[in-house]
């Protein structure tokens, strides 16, 4: 057995590898950059080496110094987590030539699979399906276009050495083929230093489907079940599911035998994914294999009740698998939820800063895997995953709703986050249906994403929680000492709730276990311990379970519940009549400013100073978490003034340029 792995990546899956490491009693060695030096794998490991500064460039993707961080701590093995050198044959080698073992597969399997043209070759000759397109580079736009017209429109142009979604973009006529041509490139040369393109057909209505694989150096090889995957924005996975909705017994076993296959096919050792798309009609295509361990891994170990990572490691050490396709099986469902630090209501602009509050959620079937804790940062120079959210059920619904609670349960303060969104996508009627594609998030939110998108089974919910926190400030208020009989705090019972923009009358008293609040002619009794400050309100109202994230927000409350973020004020009735007269605060006009809508690079800036500009033209491309963001005009005008250059560091709603 292994008797010290160094992990070399950060964040989440570092900590993931590190407990499964220490489950088995292995010693931990984490490697760490200079904006790294708190991060939570670096407290977790057992030992931890600097390798550079913050930029991967000048650390994570340095193969000598992950080297020399195993030499200098006497690791006997490596495990490369998923991103940076985890499918890097030449990272493999070195590897290889200092004697550390590399838990991962052969340097045969990471070069044919990481190369899609390659990988596309050798599925079709092992015999698994694949899709129609051109396997072979592609020169330059031109030639692009002239491709894409020969296999038809839509076509998706993929980088051969990509991953993640970057490098990848579809295409519908002529005009889009040449962009997304020019954005593929600049992403595959930023993200992989190699800027090959080639083009496939693009299946309308697809389903991402992906098939986990293990084996081991003794020719066996399983695969342990299916996950859904086809909740994507932008060709990122949002949300993971295992097993798939869409899926029946017969396609599953195909898609499994094949995937086998293909992995026998490089004589494949350790974890690997396959991925496929499939259409309507269950037919199903090759389209990539991941030579590593996936973000959504944790699905596959919760319904299979397998340790990916153990298995990993076991292999690497040269053990056979302790099971065969016959043992494995899949019991109950698991979702996964990616929480990200972007901001939905800003078109998921990266956002970063110190986590000024962090509490994950727990219970039943509830596992969060996180690299991050309260005080510390999330940073520019990193993927902005704070963690993934996985719940588990008896059965889908369940496991919808334990992640509807978890997310409700989530409190994330100091930075933007997404679980306003996660949470619309788990209500939404067509998730619930089992009803997806990989377009899901772009035909449901196809203006993007706003609070009236929130769907709310009981919009009293929040009023009534409202009433209740403001009525527990007035208990305390009552209670403070000094006051003279002429002017004691008197504890009104009726009050009126704004929130949204409309007014709610309430009356509201005590009872021996919270409060009775009645609206209208409904009553909702509520059940609570909650204290004040707390930042989760948990209570029982008419008998069911809520959790409301509360906290003071000016002269009143700011709420969430069920992905909305509701601002709420409850004033007496007098007040609010006042309320009405006040006048309101209009914000400044930026219509005629492009404003940076992220913190990141410009990287193109595509106008001059008196340049005509129409809607609809780029305007500059930002570049943030290595992805490149085209910002395009909104209007007709003429650039009066550019206050940014090129190769410049933006910060959020910095301005770039003036329109008269």
């Amino acid at each position: 057995m292994l008797k010290k792995i160094l992990v070399a990546n950060r964040g989440e899956i570092a900590c993931r590898v590190f407990a499964t490491a220490k489950k088995m009693g292995i010693a931990t060695v984490a490697v760490y950059s200079d904006a790294d030096a708190d991060a939570l794998h670096v407290q977790m490991a057992d030992e931890a080496v600097n390798i550079g500064p913050a930029a991967s460039a000048e650390s994570y993707l340095v193969i000598d110094k992950i080297i020399q961080a195993c030499k200098d701590s006497g690791a006997d093995a490596v495990h490369p987590g998923y991103g940076f050198l985890s499918e890097n044959s030449k990272f493999r080698d070195a590897l290889d030539d200092a004697g550390i073992v590399f838990i991962g597969p052969g340097k045969k399997a990471i070069e044919s699979m990481g190369d899609k043209i390659t990988s596309k070759l050798i599925a079709e000759k092992a015999g698994v399906n694949c899709i129609p397109g051109y396997t072979d580079v592609v020169r330059d736009a031109d030639h692009a276009v002239a491709i894409s017209a020969e296999v038809g429109y839509p076509v998706m142009l993929k980088a051969s050495a990509g991953g993640g979604g970057k490098g990848m973009r579809v295409a519908w006529d002529e005009d889009d083929c040449r962009d997304g041509f020019e954005r593929a490139t600049n992403e595959a040369r930023s993200s992989f230093g190699d800027t090959r393109i080639f083009i496939e057909k693009y299946i309308q209505q697809p389903r991402h489907i992906e098939i986990q694989v293990m084996a081991d150096g003794h020719g066996n090889v399983i695969y342990l079940g299916e996950r859904e995957c086809s909740i994507q924005r932008r060709h990122q996975k949002v949300i993971e599911e295992a097993p798939s909705p869409f899926l029946d017994k017969a396609t599953r076993q195909k898609m499994g035998e094949q995937s086998c296959a293909l992995a026998k096919a490089v004589y494949y050792q350790s974890a690997g994914t396959v991925e496929f798309i499939a259409d309507a009609d269950m037919n199903f295509y090759f389209l990539e294999m991941n030579t590593r361990l996936q973000v959504e891994h944790p699905v596959t170990e919760l319904v299979t009740g397998q340790d990916l990572v153990e298995m990993m490691i076991r292999v690497a050490a040269g053990e056979k698998l302790s099971l065969a396709q016959t043992d494995v099986t899949l019991t109950g469902w698991a979702m996964e939820s990616r929480v990200y630090a972007e901001d939905p209501f800003r078109n998921f602009m990266p956002s970063i800063g110190r986590l000024s509050g962090y509490r994950e959620p727990q219970g039943d079937g509830v596992r969060v895997d996180s690299g991050v804790y309260e005080g510390g940062d999330v940073s520019m120079n990193y993927d902005p995953m704070i963690s993934k959210l996985i719940t588990y059920g008896d059965n889908r619904e369940q496991a919808i709703d334990r992640m509807v609670d978890a997310l409700d349960a989530y409190y994330i303060r100091g930075v933007n986050h997404n679980i306003s969104f996660l949470n619309a996508l788990m209500v939404h009627p067509r998730f619930v249906a089992g009803e997806l594609t990989t377009n899901f998030i772009a035909e449901e939110f196809p203006d993007g994403f706003n609070a009236d998108l929130v769907p709310q089974n009981n919009p009293a919910i929040a009023i009534v929680v409202a009433a209740a926190v403001h009525q527990e400030y007035r208990e305390r208020s009552a209670q403070i000492s000094g006051q003279t009989e002429r002017h004691e705090y008197k504890i009104a019972t009726d009050w009126v709730v704004i929130a949204g923009g409309d007014e709610t009358p309430v009356s509201i008293t005590l009872t021996m276990s919270g409060f009775l609040v009645s609206i209208d002619n409904a009553d909702y009794a509520v059940e609570t311990d909650w204290a004040l400050g707390e930042p989760l309100f948990e209570a029982y109202i008419n008998d069911q379970s809520v959790c409301v994230q509360v906290e003071r927000h000016g002269s009143g409350y700011k709420l969430f519940y069920r992905g909305a973020e509701i601002n709420a004020q409850v004033l007496s009735p007098r007040a609010a009549e006042l309320n009405r007269l006040m006048l309101e605060k209009v914000p400044p006009d930026t219509s005629k400013l492009l404003l940076s809508p992220m913190p990141g690079l410009l990287v193109k800036l595509a106008m001059q100073v008196g340049d005509q500009v129409k809607a609809g033209e780029e305007l500059a491309v930002v570049e943030a978490m290595k992805m490149e963001n085209s910002l395009r005009a909104v209007q007709d005008g003429i650039v009066a003034e550019i206050s940014a250059e090129t190769g410049d560091s933006l910060m959020v709603d910095q301005v770039i340029m003036a329109f008269e």
